[in-house]
């Protein structure tokens, strides 16, 4: 009997319909706990008709522990490329509907084409996560795909962007990749991530502890800081990814992307910045709202915001050129410098440097925490992270001291002698080693103890601050470019930064730094 053979084209369309094919129960039990599947993760997010796929036939040969019986289109990740922002990036999707998203030799392979396509033509790198690790039935050539992933991580490293958003349960290899990658978004009471989860912690160490307690995404935002971004639900985290993206170059040898903007730019509030800042260097304020009246529109976009709060760190626009902010916030811990503030804000000046974005400070530091707690957990080695990132940084770095800047926290949030390459002071800043109640105590230490007056103390305080701690003798030194208002800030930033934005500094050659880790 003679046999009609498929048109091409329909058996074409019969194999991509297959290769997208999914059980419909099965999806709408996702749907109703918001999570999507991988397709339609990559869809919400780039720019619509956008996504290619890559790779979207390549199947497992693995023949062990009846996994020839175990066989779909994909091997569990969706590859390709799209446009999000009308720009070019490379993506991957786990698909946790095949062995649970877990990694084979197939699907490392197919991770791999795609970040070596992303670093030869200088694209970013997204990542949407949710895998259970190695994949068991397939042994170490499972072990070896991670392998090949965290290599190529590294390679990219500082050559492209790369992102990561978890969505579901991340465990083992997993959470490594991510962890090398330069942002990490997690959903809430979604995104899991641990070494081990919670079972094995149960047996190995006899602990009981929810996915959530151990490795949840308010965890990793707050306590760890695995993670940079809490997102609220799926599409929240697409609107991260997308807004993140606006403010980075696609590679290390392009500028940040510029907006042209006018006076409209001009944020609200700007003529408040004279009085915001209180007089005491003991009252806190919110160095948020300082941000949000000298950057365009007055739009900043913090990173890792709920870790490590008493320091800022995040993205905004200076008539219209992006610029990478850190700033201490007097409203937590008096702004002090910890070991989780150093390390925060290190990673982020070494990623700003790293991709051409220029870094702006704004200091009002009472100096480094001090404590046996923190100097047994290494404080001298993890604040010197910062200092190490400063002084390493070769893009345009501008520091304004808004209140108070003492001690070593003076010297390495961006000071001239760090390479700052504009140091402003606003009227009411102190300088100095120590503040001044610090400083009167251990000077006039004797005069105090015979005349045993607070008068006495209070006449010293003013003293040493009228004549040390004030921003003029800096600026007679050249330590501060000048004294300014406040409110012209804004301006002074943007023209210099205009000058300023192709800086380039020749560095002695050498295979890499040793950085304090």
């Amino acid at each position: 009997m003679e046999t009609t053979k498929m048109n091409p084209n329909d058996q074409l369309k019969e194999r991509r319909k297959a290769a997208a094919a999914v059980n419909p129960e099965v999806a709408a039990k996702r749907h109703q706990r918001g999570a999507l599947l991988p397709r339609e993760r990559i869809e919400r997010l780039v720019d619509p008709g956008t996504f290619f796929e890559i790779d979207r036939y390549a199947m497992h040969q693995c023949t062990n522990f009846s996994m020839e019986e175990k066989k779909y289109p994909g091997d569990g990740v969706v590859t390709g490329q799209a446009r999000i922002g009308g720009r070019p990036v490379y993506l991957f999707a786990h698909d946790p509907l095949f062995l649970g998203g877990a990694l084979g030799e197939v699907f490392a392979r197919k991770v791999c084409k795609i970040m070596d396509l992303a670093k030869q033509a200088g694209c970013p790198v997204v990542g949407l996560n949710e895998s259970g690790g190695a994949r068991i039935q397939e042994g170490v050539s499972s072990l070896a795909g991670y392998a090949d992933i965290f290599y190529r991580n590294v390679a990219c490293s500082g050559v492209v962007p790369q992102i990561s958003v978890i969505y579901g349960p991340c465990a083992g290899g997993a959470v490594y990749s991510p962890a090398v990658t330069d942002f990490t978004v997690m959903v809430r009471d979604q995104s899991y991530m641990f070494i081990t989860g919670p079972e094995i912690v149960r047996t190995v160490t006899g602990e009981d502890v929810t996915f959530e307690q151990l490795g949840g995404a308010v965890v990793h935002n707050e306590k760890s800081g695995v993670a940079n971004f809490l997102a609220e639900d799926e599409d929240d985290s697409f609107w991260l990814v997308r807004n993140l993206l606006s403010f980075l170059p696609s590679n290390n040898l392009e500028p940040p992307p510029f907006i042209e903007v006018g006076d409209e730019a001009i944020p609200p509030g700007a003529e408040q910045l004279d009085t915001l800042v209180p007089t005491d260097p003991s009252k806190p304020y919110d160095m948020h709202e300082v941000i949000k009246r000298v950057v365009d529109f007055g739009n900043f976009f913090e990173v890792s915001e709920f870790h490590a709060r008493n320091i800022i760190t995040g993205y905004a626009r200076l008539g219209g050129h992006v610029v990478g902010i850190v700033a201490n916030q007097p409203s937590v811990l008096a702004g002090v410098l910890d070991i989780d503030a150093s390390v925060k804000g290190a990673r982020f000046v070494r990623f700003c440097d790293a991709f051409n974005i220029p870094i702006i400070t704004f200091v009002d530091v009472p100096g480094y925490l001090p404590g046996k707690q923190q100097e047994h957990m290494g404080i001298i080695r993890h604040g010197a992270k910062l200092l190490y990132s400063y002084c390493e940084a070769t893009v345009p770095k501008l520091t304004v001291i808004t209140r108070k800047a003492y001690g070593g926290a003076f010297d390495v949030l961006g000071s001239k002698n760090v390479g700052g390459d504009l140091n402003l002071a606003w009227p009411g800043a102190e300088i100095a080693v120590i503040g001044a109640e610090g400083a009167v105590n251990i000077l006039y230490r004797r005069q105090l103890a015979a005349e045993n007056g607070k008068a006495l103390a209070s006449h010293y305080v003013q003293e040493y601050r009228e004549r040390f701690a004030n921003p003029y003798l800096s600026a007679e030194l050249g330590f501060i470019d000048d004294v300014v208002m406040a409110s012209e800030t804004r301006n002074i930033f943007i023209e210099f930064l205009t000058v300023q934005k192709d800086k380039r500094v020749e560095r002695p050659a050498r295979k890499h730094g040793n950085i304090p880790l």
